[in-house]
């Protein structure tokens, strides 16, 4: 009897500690998702909601830091709010300021919720996302009908009318995943990328089923039904990769070229690629064979 009480308590106690080990693995990621907002609440501070309003209201969660004119702090039915804690919910209205590392976002309405670590920006929102001291690369402007900022890592999610600006680039789209760390822009939903016309180039516009863009280094890496337009000329294929630095575009996969003004067609061989020389709008086939580079395009949840 003894023996077997021993082993019962010696099993609680184990199993109490690994309880203990496995809440102590997850508080970081949960007390990373914890919201902080400055200044005294007006509410139930037992049960909540708890209204905040200043001129502006301040608030941080992990590296967002927020500004607004009011934020509402609620918990889920039936639990108080003292013991929320990563549960809770904080709704900002009024003039939204959104600020973490190089990107500042804007909007009229937040929702963040601690348990997904997700914030929601709405109401006409838009963000600016600037290059590091001395770099002279462009400032990248984002507007969307919706905004989503995660902050378990520095990643943003756009949807609904979707607007990137990069120096002379313009991407439309329906939705754009924007990777802080890497630069890297992911446009879905019927995405175009339009290069300005400038001095003797004509305008390009780039369209396919997925276009991913290094916003730092000007490169893209456009597939699916891929097809590139520049004045009468009109390139087509399964994939291209376009270096706007150096004003080419290599094109992959049953690449052809038509040129509606002189009727001049171009197809690469199977083995082979079109390369548009975008500054002088000039095509030419090439025999050899071109892969695509597109390690540097994947994001952080591909392997």
């Amino acid at each position: 009897m003894n023996l077997n009480k021993n082993l019962l308590l010696t099993a609680a106690v184990l199993s109490s500690a690994s309880l203990s080990v496995l809440a102590q693995t997850a508080a970081p990621a949960t007390e990373k998702r914890v919201i902080n907002i400055q200044g005294a609440p007006r509410g139930d501070l037992r049960n909540g909601p708890l209204t905040f309003t200043a001129n502006p209201v301040k608030a941080t969660v992990s590296s967002l830091q927020i500004t607004a004119q009011q934020a509402v702090l609620t918990a889920p039915k039936g639990t108080p709010i003292i013991e929320a804690k990563g549960k809770r919910l904080a709704d900002f209205s009024g003039n939204i300021q959104v600020t973490r590392g190089r990107l500042s976002a804007a909007g009229e309405k937040l929702a963040y919720s601690e348990a997904s670590g997700q914030g929601v920006l709405s109401g006409n929102p838009s963000a600016t996302f600037v290059p590091e001291k001395n770099d002279n690369s462009d400032p990248v402007s984002i507007k969307a009908s919706q905004m989503s900022l995660d902050v378990d890592n520095n990643v943003s999610t756009s949807t609904g009318g979707v607007q990137l600006i990069s120096g002379n680039q313009t991407g439309r789209a329906d939705r754009l995943i924007f990777d802080e760390d890497r630069e890297l822009a992911q446009l879905t939903g019927t995405p175009t990328l339009t290069r300005a016309a400038k001095g003797n180039q004509k305008e390009l516009v780039i369209s396919g089923q997925e276009v991913r863009a290094l916003t730092r280094s000007k490169t893209l890496y456009v597939k699916g039904g891929v097809k590139l337009v520049q004045g009468t000329q009109t390139t087509s294929g399964d994939a291209v990769y376009y270096d706007d630095k150096k004003n080419v575009a290599y094109v992959v996969g049953n690449a052809v070229s038509v040129d509606s003004k002189s009727k001049v067609t171009l197809r690469a061989p199977a083995s082979g690629y079109l390369e548009q020389r975008t500054d002088f709008a000039r095509v030419s086939v090439k025999n050899s064979r071109f892969t695509i580079p597109t390690d540097p395009f994947k994001l952080r949840t591909e392997k």
